[in-house]
């Protein structure tokens, strides 16, 4: 086998094919992590830029793990310059955090120099995420067009049994994502991951939520998903 694939970049510089190596490398394992998740995962529930996002993860990491190498002080360089990055959308199941943490492993033993560990640990893995793949019953909702529903009421306001018979109402599944306060605290912000029947109108049920004493706005929006 080359070198390279043992050699530590903690401890060496790397030379350019050894680079376009491990990035190629990078690439490819991000390619099987990404399969991995989609073959594993819900049609319903994934996202169309995630299995990209994945990749992409895999080949940063490997770069970063690259440059840093033994260098302390780089590595708390880079750790303040990405601090000013702000990842504004949530991540909305707990598999799918799993998986980005399962590419940031993968393209850090790639870009240690350790293919051995990011294969090993990509099989492991990738077993456990088949042992527990996403199952037709386990899909709440299935069927259903996927939104985003937040509704902000008065904080004083006994809204929410309403709010949940409307809902029932329209044939609607919804499972709370967050809540916070809004408006100095004068008002709740309740958000909702919600699935309609394909035969229910969207703006009939903001019609009907808004009717409800103490609703002070309601939005509703399509979350996209792959055809």
């Amino acid at each position: 086998m080359p070198d390279w694939i043992f050699s530590d970049s903690a401890t060496e510089t790397a030379t350019l094919a050894t680079l376009a190596a491990r990035l190629a490398a990078a690439i490819v394992c991000g390619l099987v992590v990404a399969a991995i998740y989609r073959a594993t995962r819900g049609r319903e529930r994934v996202a169309a830029s995630f299995p990209g996002t994945l990749v992409m993860l895999c080949v940063l990491i490997a770069m970063v793990t690259q440059v840093i190498g033994q260098n302390v002080a780089l590595a708390f360089s880079l750790v303040g310059a990405l601090s000013i990055v702000r990842f504004r959308t949530v991540v909305q199941d707990t598999k799918d955090t799993a998986f980005v943490i399962f590419a940031v492993a993968v393209g850090m033993a790639i870009g240690a120099g350790q293919p051995l560990v990011a294969i090993c640990g990509t099989v492991a893995a990738g077993s456990v995420a088949w042992m527990f793949h996403d199952r037709p019953d386990d899909r709440s909702g299935r069927g259903g067009q996927p939104f985003e529903l937040t509704i902000r009421m008065a904080a004083d306001a006994a809204a929410e049994p309403l709010v949940q018979d409307v809902l029932a109402r329209h044939g609607a599944t919804a499972e709370p994502a967050h809540c916070g306060t809004a408006k100095k605290g004068t008002a709740l912000r309740t958000a909702y991951r919600l699935r309609l029947p394909s035969d229910t109108p969207p703006h009939g049920l903001v019609r009907d939520l808004t009717t409800i004493a103490g609703v002070q706005a309601v939005s509703l929006r399509r979350v996209a998903r792959n055809a």
